[in-house]
């Protein structure tokens, strides 16, 4: 007799690995690429500077507003390509 799946089970493939199973798991190069953010902002010698200016903005500010973008969108990249 054989068994039913109850809701919430996991699908079971023929070869026995679950849909959990299955996925490719995120290479450890692409979650160095978390890291390029903190390196950048975080060695402020580099950037602590009035020239150039952006919009009347020191390159201070415009740096590291510039890296809010990025970093939000680096980060939407490896969540869907960890999918």
């Amino acid at each position: 007799m054989a068994c039913r799946p109850r809701p919430g089970d996991p699908k079971v493939r023929m070869n026995g690995n679950t849909d959990s199973n299955s996925r490719k798991p995120l290479s450890r190069w692409w979650r160095w690429l978390l890291v390029l953010p903190f390196i950048a902002l975080l060695w402020v010698p580099f950037y602590n500077s009035v020239e150039p200016t952006l919009g009347g903005f020191p390159f201070f500010y415009w740096y590291q507003l510039l890296w809010l973008p990025i970093t939000s969108a680096l980060i939407i990249f490896l969540y869907y390509w960890s999918e």
